[in-house]
């Protein structure tokens, strides 16, 4: 066997910890959708990092929270899923957050996302597994904040590591990445080489559309849309023509995407278009149409699409 290896690490913890941000910066290139609001990521994103001879495939799972809906607890299940099937499992926190919730001054966001964390401690000792932990957003932190945070963390005793990382500003990811190499079982590379992603183009296309969506209509439009894309058509001069669909769950959500005289989904459209003719490396003609669907969160196809279990 070529002296190799090759393996997975789970990224877990909760929403808005900084997850994806964290695969991106480990693979080099944008691979998972990063936005503002909490729970944007539905389903693994399997990103490549190479480190040497080392390919490490990085799982950037949903976020573990509390579940109430049939998405919500489909996406749980994923994260365990994830955690459970890895080489290595990595736990993000957000040290901002927790650093302000023990100093008395956290808002709603901070101490739900402390809860959060909490909750993936208690599932990591009830599955008996140790993580590794990624205390994230440490620029934003004073120095003498980090000790106090790092031992009260440790002393839950599932944690093997602790690194300090600021997934933004790259410090401390390639000494993560260093250990997660050291992690991986002798193995032949899982993906070429020079593959960033295990995640289709049609499915990555309809994900940057999606962060266009909550980018731009983040306090309109919380969570009740999805895109799909219909048709993906290469093109005799090379560039592709993309259609897809947005689905909303209310008549009185169209007109919030469409905007006056159609002005929101043509900026939703430019600014996907931009970014999707960046990532694929080719021109993209882009179609975009709204359509109301209630329920569109219970589509037992939706979920088998999005790599789901429908009944979780």
């Amino acid at each position: 066997m070529a002296d190799t290896r090759a393996g997975f690490a789970a990224i877990i913890g909760a929403p808005n910890a900084g997850k994806s941000t964290l695969v991106n910066a480990l693979v080099g290139e944008k691979v998972s959708i990063v936005t503002r609001k909490v729970q944007t990521t539905r389903f693994p994103v399997r990103g490549i990092a190479m480190d040497g001879d080392t390919q490490i495939v990085l799982v950037d799972t949903p976020g573990v929270f509390e579940p109430r809906r049939r998405l919500d607890r489909a996406m749980v299940k994923s994260a365990w899923t994830g955690a459970d099937d890895a080489d290595a499992v990595v736990h993000v926190i957000d040290a901002e957050a927790r650093d302000k919730v023990s100093r008395g001054r956290g808002d709603g966001a901070d101490k739900l996302s402390v809860k959060d964390d909490d909750r993936v401690i208690e599932g990591l000792k009830a599955a008996g597994k140790t993580a590794i932990l990624v205390l994230n957003k440490i620029d934003t932190l004073e120095r003498d904040h980090l000790l106090p945070l790092t031992q009260s963390l440790n002393e839950t005793g599932v944690y093997s590591d602790i690194f300090m990382v600021s997934s933004t500003k790259g410090y401390g990811v390639a000494d993560l990445k260093a250990k997660l190499s050291s992690l991986m079982p002798e193995s032949p590379h899982l993906y070429p080489a020079d593959q960033a992603a295990d995640i289709p183009q049609r499915v990555l296309a309809a994900e940057i559309t999606r962060e266009k969506v909550y980018e731009r209509l983040h306090q309109e439009l919380p969570y009740a849309s999805s895109v799909e894309t219909e048709t993906w058509r290469q093109l005799h001069d090379g560039s592709v023509r993309i259609e897809q669909r947005i689905f909303v769950e209310r008549d009185s959500q169209r007109p919030i995407v469409l905007g006056r005289g159609g002005a929101t989904i043509k900026a939703i459209g430019a600014a996907a278009r931009e970014e999707m003719e960046e990532v694929f490396g080719c021109r993209i003609h882009l179609f975009l149409q709204v359509q109301v669907q209630p329920g569109w969160d219970e589509n037992r196809a939706r979920y088998l699409a999005m790599g789901l279990e429908y009944d979780s």
